[in-house]
């Protein structure tokens, strides 16, 4: 029994030593990998490291009401809101700064306003009557306020104001109660509020600005090329089962990037609805001037996601395992239409993206690819309704080859629904158009042309001829100066 006891303790100091040899090696594990997962953050986006920069700049600046004795002289204790406001209303981008300062600014102002106005209203009730006046009006307005909340646009883009507004408005007719100079403390941290909402906008929109309205415009272009991107790989997918070579996709497993890449639009609505609104608080900057249509672009995102989730049930029949050793005749047309619309698709869909990237007009090049998946999905019917039904054993085989098919086609109406609003946000932003195609035409209209003699046809003694005009090249061989007789 003695012994067991013994063993034990033996074995506690051993595990104990053990835990405490091995705390070096752990914490040195730890160390790394937070460092690891730092050099990650900024990596991915240097705008980041910028961003705690010019936090730490505006927090330095604002600290001057502290460290220099005038301005301490000046504002006093008050200076401590100024440091809280930058802590509170600096965001990462210049739309979302923009929009809490001036909530804050102005929820402060008008909340200080009737604050003090409660206090001298409620001075002429007396002393007993100046708390029930203020209990009341503090009752008042906070439920009003609060429920002005529950409003979708006042939620969306003067949520924190109202928040600020029940705040400021509470400290003020309470404190102002036991509080003798109630004006001269409003005036302090109005000041100085106001200041650290100042400096905020300074920095943010002066020192390597971000704006959200950049941010929403690429990230709805880079959606709309991810989905492109995969129904050109499906494409390519679907042509190794044929045994065909792909141009569009690679068979390799590290290089099919774009089997995971469609996902992430799935879960972008909440960061494109919080861009579209703190972009609506920038000025203009950019291509982008006042009034850029900016709910067009979450139009845009809801039809993207949705095409994604089609692409995701579409990404559950890529299982090379399913698909038979023996392919039939009827299966081969059906894929074979299917490669055809999901390429077309997806080249539609990068067109589209091209355009938005280069805030130009959809290329002509974008709507014939949507038409081309129209004429592969009305070939893939008249296959269907020209083919006798097959049989049970035939039709297990195909079910998966139909399933590819219905899902594609849905998938053509969302890209058709895409490719009209880019259509309606280039005509609503005022795109540029593309002037190339105009001038090609002009140059082709002056490069060749047809000479029919008409017999018959003299007038004035002088053969006529008619001249037939085509679009060609400069390097035809009838591109020569042909002189009409006279």
């Amino acid at each position: 029994m003695e012994m067991n006891i013994q063993n034990q303790e033996k074995a506690t100091q051993v595990n104990i030593w053990r835990s405490i040899t091995s705390m070096p090696k752990k914490l040195k594990s730890k160390v790394v990998d937070t460092m690891k997962k730092t050099k990650k953050i900024g990596k991915d986006d240097p705008r980041r490291i910028v961003h705690a920069m010019k936090v730490g700049l505006a927090l330095t600046l604002v600290s001057l009401f502290y460290y220099l004795r005038p301005l301490y002289d000046g504002f006093g204790q008050a200076g401590m809101w100024a440091i809280l406001t930058v802590v509170v209303v600096f965001e990462f981008t210049v739309g979302g700064t923009l929009s809490k300062s001036i909530n804050r600014g102005f929820a402060t102002l008008l909340a200080g306003a009737l604050g003090v106005g409660a206090e001298y209203l409620a001075d002429f009730c007396g002393e007993k009557g100046e708390p029930v006046i203020l209990g009341l009006m503090v009752f008042f307005l906070a439920t009003a306020a609060t429920f002005t909340r529950f409003f979708p646009n006042i939620k969306r883009k003067y949520d924190y104001g109202v928040l600020i507004f029940i705040l400021t408005f509470s400290l003020v007719a309470v404190s102002g109660f036991r509080v003798p100079e109630i004006f001269e403390l409003g005036h302090q941290r109005l000041s100085t509020i106001l200041i650290g909402g100042a400096t905020c906008i300074m920095i943010s929109l002066f020192v390597c600005p971000v704006w959200a309205g950049q941010d929403l415009h690429n990230l709805i272009a880079g959606n709309i090329e991810k989905l492109g991107a995969f129904l050109e790989g499906f494409g390519g997918e679907l042509s190794i089962y044929l045994g065909e070579e792909s141009t569009t996709g690679s068979s390799k497993d590290g290089e099919k990037s774009f089997l995971r890449d469609y996902k992430s639009v799935l879960n972008s609505k909440a960061s494109e609805e919080s861009l579209a609104n703190f972009a609506w608080w920038e000025p203009a900057h950019g291509q982008f001037m006042f009034h850029h249509p900016w709910k067009q672009y979450l139009t845009i995102g809801a039809l993207a996601r949705e095409c994604a989730c089609l692409i995701q049930a579409l990404n559950g029949c890529i299982n090379p395992k399913s698909q038979p050793k023996v392919v039939s005749e009827i299966q081969t047309k059906i894929q074979q239409s299917c490669i055809k619309i999901s390429i077309e698709s997806g080249q539609a869909l990068k067109e589209l993206s091209s355009s938005i990237k280069k805030m130009m007009f959809p290329s002509p090049a974008a709507v014939s690819h949507v038409q081309d998946c129209k004429a592969a999905a009305d070939d893939l019917r008249n296959i269907l309704q020209t083919t006798s039904l097959p049989t049970e054993s035939d039709l297990q085989e195909i079910m998966p080859i139909l399933v590819t098919a219905s899902i594609l086609i849905d998938i053509i109406n969302c890209v058709e629904k895409i490719s009209l609003a880019v259509h309606e946000l280039s005509d609503k932003a005022h795109f540029q158009k593309p002037k190339v195609e105009k001038i090609q035409g002009q140059q082709q209209l002056l490069h060749r042309g047809i000479v029919k003699p008409i017999d018959n046809d003299v007038v004035d003694g002088h053969d006529h001829v008619v001249v037939q005009v085509h679009g060609a090249s400069g390097d035809s061989p009838e591109n020569k100066n042909h002189q009409l007789p006279e």
